[in-house]
C-alpha cells in the first residue's frame, strides 16, 4: 500500500467514533420521541382542533386557516419544549432527495425586543424558488413562484434544532413540482376505485390505504479510504478498479456475523429512527462485502416514502460519527452485487382486511382473487411506464446484472396461486351462492389457500409473496414515491375499468359473482404475458418477452418514453395525478438528469485517467525502461534480452493501454462536446446513452488492466480488496 494510502486509511481508523448515547428505556418508550403524532397532538391542542385536524388526516377533511393557527400554535409549543429553535417546510422535489429552508422562530415584539412566534400561514405555506429546482420548463428565473404546501398525513418531527414539516411542492401555476402531490392524488384515486370494488364484498367499507414496506441496502466504506477516491466522491460510485481476488464468491457475507463496527453504527441509527418514528425492524448482512439492508415494519404508503428519504439522510449522517461512508448507489463495484429497494406493497381497508392476503371462505378468497388479478392486469396494461418509474442512470447498472431483476417486468406469483388462476379461466362452473359460506367456486382448495407455502423467485421484478407484492426493480438511491405513483395509479384506473365491466353486466341482469368471475376470467386469459414463474435472467426469457408483447427496451432515455405514450397520459389524467403538462416537463428533468449524472462521471473519469493513471502507469514504464537499459549493460545481449523480455512485454502493453486511453478520452470529451450542442434533452440524453456510455466502459477496462501491472506502492488510488473490507 502506497505511503499516501496508508496515511489515509491510519486517519480513518484512528477516528473515535461518536456513538448516540443509548437510552435507558425500552424502544417502545422513546419510540416517534420527536414527532408530532396523535399523542402529541392531544396533548397540545384543544379537543375540537384535535377531532377536525385527526378527520382531515384520517378522511381528508379540509382544514380551515383558524384551525391551522391553532395546530401551529401547538406546534410550536411542542417543539419549543423539545429544544427546537426553527422551523421548515420538508419536501421532495424532482432531484432524488430532499430540500429545506430554516427558518427561527423569531419576530419583532415591536418593543425593541424579539419573540417566538409561528402562524397557521406559515405552517400552511411558504414559496421557495421553483426555477431553482427541476422543473421541465415550467418555471423560468423570471417567473420563479412556488409553494410548498402542509401535508397533514404525514406528521410534523425534530431533527436536531429544527422543526420538519412534510409539505408538497406545487408552481405558482399549479402543476406538482415534486413527488409527494402526485403520490397523494395516486394514493386517493386507488382509494376509491378500491373502495368500490371492496363493496362488491362488504358494503361497510370506507376507505383503502396503500401499505408499503421498503428494503433499503447499502454499502459502507472507510471515510478516508471513500475520501482517496473522488470517483466515489463526486459520482457515489467507482468509475474504475478491478475486481478483488475475494469478493462474494465464497457467499459467506450473506446473514454472516455483523461487524462490530458496523453493529454500532447500526445500533445508533436504529435508536435515532425509532426516536422519529421510523418503525426499523431488521438488519443484516447481504450478499457482497460491506453491504448491509435495513428494512421496516410497513406502514401507509405516503408515510412509509417519508420515512425512507429521512432514513437515508441520517444513514448519512450517523455513518460519519463511525469512520465511514454510507454508498446508496445501485451499483459502487463492479463485480459484486448492487443495492435494491425492494417496495413491499399491499392494500388493506378500514375494516381491518387486508386484500392481497387469501381468505378463510370462498367469497373471502373470491375478492382476495379479484385484487390479485386487477393488480396483474394494472402491471400488464402498463408495464413499460412500471419499468420507466424505476429506471435511472444509476440503476441501470444493477438491473439485469445475475443479482436484481432484469429489465423486463413480469410477475411471479408461484405454483399454487397460478394453479388457482389457471382452474377459474378453464372452468365453465361459476358455481352458486350458499348462505354465509359465500361462493363456491367449484375450485375445492380456494378456501384453504396457503399463499406463504409458494416459493421465492429472486429473479423477477414484481413478485407475489404471500400476502403483498414485491415491487424488487427500485433503487437504492430512488424516491420510492415514483413506483408507488405509477403503480397505485395504474391500478386505480384498472379497478376502476373492471368495476365499470362488471356493473354493465349486472345491468344485463348478470348475478353479481356470476359478473365479477366472468370479468376475471376475461382478465386473467388477458393479462397472462406478465405472468413469468421462470428464470428472468435467462437469454430464452428475453427472447419470450420480446414475443409477449412485453417492454423490453434497455435504453434508459428511450424507457422514459413510456410515460408519454397516450394510455399513460390517459391514465394519469383519467385517475387525476398528473396532466400531460406535467408529464412532459418531468420527462424533460428525466431526461436531463440522466445526461447530467452520465456528463459528470464521463469528466471524472477523463480526469482520473489523464491526471491520476496516465502518469502513474507512466513513471512505471519508466522505471521499468531504465531496469531494461541496466540489463543490457550488465549482461551479454542475449542474456540481457532474455533477462529483460517480460519487460519488455510490460512496457509496450502499458505503451499500447495508455495510448489507447488518452485517445479515447479525447473521443469522449469530442463526443461529449457534439451531445452538448444538441438542444433537445431527449436526443441529448440518447446521444450520452449510445455514444458516451460505451466509452467509458472501453476507457474503464484498459484502466482495471492497467492496474494489475502497475507497482501498488505506486498506484493512487484505493484498490477494491481495501475499499470491500471493513477492518
Amino acid at each position: 500500500m502506497s505511503k499516501l494510502r496508508f496515511r489515509v486509511v491510519e486517519t480513518a481508523f484512528s477516528k473515535k467514533p461518536v456513538h448516540v448515547e443509548s437510552p435507558k428505556e425500552r424502544p417502545s418508550e422513546y419510540f416517534a420521541k420527536y414527532v408530532f403524532n396523535k399523542e402529541k397532538m392531544f396533548r397540545y391542542l384543544p379537543g375540537k382542533v384535535y377531532d377536525k385536524l385527526i378527520d382531515s388526516i384520517e378522511n381528508g377533511a379540509p382544514l380551515d386557516r383558524n384551525v391551522a393557527n391553532e395546530v401551529a400554535e401547538g406546534m410550536k409549543k411542542w417543539a419549543v419544549e423539545m429544544g427546537a429553535t426553527h422551523y421548515t417546510h420538508w419536501f421532495h422535489p424532482l432531484t432524488e432527495g430532499t430540500a429545506e429552508k430554516h427558518d427561527a422562530f423569531v419576530e419583532h415584539d415591536g418593543k425593541g425586543g424579539m419573540m417566538e412566534e409561528f402562524t397557521g400561514k406559515l405552517l400552511v405555506q411558504q414559496e421557495p424558488d421553483a426555477s431553482s429546482f427541476p422543473n421541465g420548463g415550467i418555471r423560468n428565473t423570471f417567473e420563479a413562484r412556488g409553494y410548498s404546501a402542509w401535508d397533514p398525513s404525514s406528521p410534523a418531527f425534530i431533527v436536531d434544532d429544527t422543526l420538519c414539516i412534510p409539505t408538497i411542492f406545487i408552481a405558482y401555476t399549479g402543476e406538482s413540482l415534486d413527488y409527494k402531490a402526485p403520490l397523494l392524488k395516486a394514493l386517493r384515486a386507488v382509494d376509491k376505485a378500491a373502495t368500490d370494488v371492496c363493496r362488491y364484498f362488504d358494503p361497510n367499507v370506507k376507505k383503502v390505504n396503500a401499505y408499503l414496506g421498503w428494503e433499503q441496502e447499502y454499502f459502507l466504506v472507510d471515510e478516508g479510504l471513500y475520501a482517496a477516491r473522488p470517483d466515489l466522491l463526486l459520482t457515489g460510485r467507482t468509475l474504475m478498479g478491478h475486481e478483488a481476488s475475494k469478493n462474494q464468491q465464497l457467499e459467506d457475507h450473506y446473514f454472516g456475523a455483523i461487524p462490530a463496527r458496523v453493529a454500532a453504527f447500526m445500533k445508533d441509527l436504529e435508536i435515532e429512527a425509532l426516536k422519529l418514528g421510523i418503525p426499523v425492524k431488521t438488519r443484516h448482512n447481504e450478499v457482497a462485502p460491506n453491504q448491509f439492508e435495513l428494512a421496516p415494519i410497513y406502514e401507509e404508503c405516503n408515510l412509509a416514502v417519508d420515512h425512507n428519504m429521512l432514513i437515508m439522510a441520517l444513514m448519512r449522517k450517523i455513518a460519519r460519527n463511525h469512520g465511514f461512508r454510507v454508498l446508496l448507489h445501485e451499483k459502487p463495484f463492479k463485480g459484486v452485487n448492487g443495492s435494491g429497494k425492494h417496495n413491499n406493497w399491499s392494500l388493506g381497508t378500514d375494516t381491518g382486511v387486508m386484500l392481497m392476503a387469501p381468505g378463510k371462505t370462498a367469497e373471502e378468497n373470491l375478492r382476495f382473487i379479484t385484487f390479485i388479478v386487477n393488480t396483474l392486469m394494472a402491471v400488464y396494461r402498463h408495464n413499460g411506464l412500471l419499468k420507466a418509474s424505476i429506471s435511472s442512470a444509476t440503476n441501470a447498472h444493477r438491473l439485469g446484472a445475475n443479482e436484481a431483476p432484469p429489465a423486463i417486468i413480469s410477475s411471479f406469483l408461484g405454483k399454487q396461486l397460478s394453479q388457482v388462476l389457471k382452474h377459474i379461466e378453464e372452468s365453465d362452473d361459476l358455481g352458486n351462492l350458499s348462505g354465509k359460506q359465500g361462493m363456491k367456486l367449484d375450485i375445492p382448495q380456494i378456501p384453504e389457500l396457503l399463499i406463504d407455502n409458494t416459493d421465492r423467485n429472486r429473479t423477477s421484478p414484481f413478485a407475489f409473496t404471500g400476502n403483498r407484492f414485491e415491487f424488487r426493480a427500485v433503487g437504492s438511491e430512488a424516491n420510492c414515491a415514483s413506483a408507488m405513483i405509477a403503480l397505485n395509479a395504474a391500478l386505480a384506473e384498472q379497478l376502476a375499468d373492471f368495476k365499470r365491466d362488471v356493473d354493465a353486466l349486472m345491468a344485463q341482469g348478470e348475478e353479481k359473482m356470476s359478473a365479477i368471475l366472468s370479468v376475471i376470467r376475461r382478465d386473467i386469459k388477458t393479462c397472462k404475458p406478465i405472468h413469468f414463474d421462470g428464470n428472468g435472467y435467462s437469454e430464452e426469457w428475453k427472447a419470450e418477452a420480446a414475443k409477449r408483447g412485453l417492454d423490453c427496451e434497455t435504453s434508459v432515455p428511450v424507457i422514459f418514453d413510456n410515460y408519454l405514450t397516450e394510455d399513460s397520459i390517459a391514465m394519469f389524467e383519467k385517475t387525476g395525478v398528473m396532466t400531460r403538462k406535467e408529464l412532459e416537463a418531468r420527462n424533460e428533468v428525466k431526461w436531463e438528469m440522466y445526461t447530467k449524472k452520465i456528463q459528470i462521471e464521463a469528466r471524472v473519469l477523463g480526469d482520473l485517467a489523464m491526471n491520476h493513471i496516465i502518469p502513474i502507469a507512466t513513471q512505471y514504464q519508466t522505471g521499468l525502461i531504465d531496469n531494461v537499459y541496466k540489463l543490457r549493460s550488465l549482461f551479454p545481449a542475449e542474456k540481457a534480452a532474455a533477462l529483460s523480455a517480460k519487460n519488455m512485454e510490460l512496457i509496450e502493453e502499458i505503451a499500447k493501454r495508455t495510448a489507447f486511453i488518452k485517445e479515447h478520452v479525447d473521443e469522449m470529451v469530442a463526443g461529449r462536446k457534439v451531445a452538448n450542442k444538441l438542444d433537445d434533452e431527449r436526443a441529448k440524453a440518447v446521444a450520452y446513452h449510445d455514444c458516451i456510455v460505451p466509452m467509458m466502459e472501453e476507457i474503464r477496462y484498459h484502466i482495471d488492466k492497467l492496474e494489475l501491472i502497475v507497482d501498488n506502492q505506486m498506484w493512487t488510488l484505493p484498490k477494491y480488496r481495501e475499499l470491500l473490507f471493513i477492518r
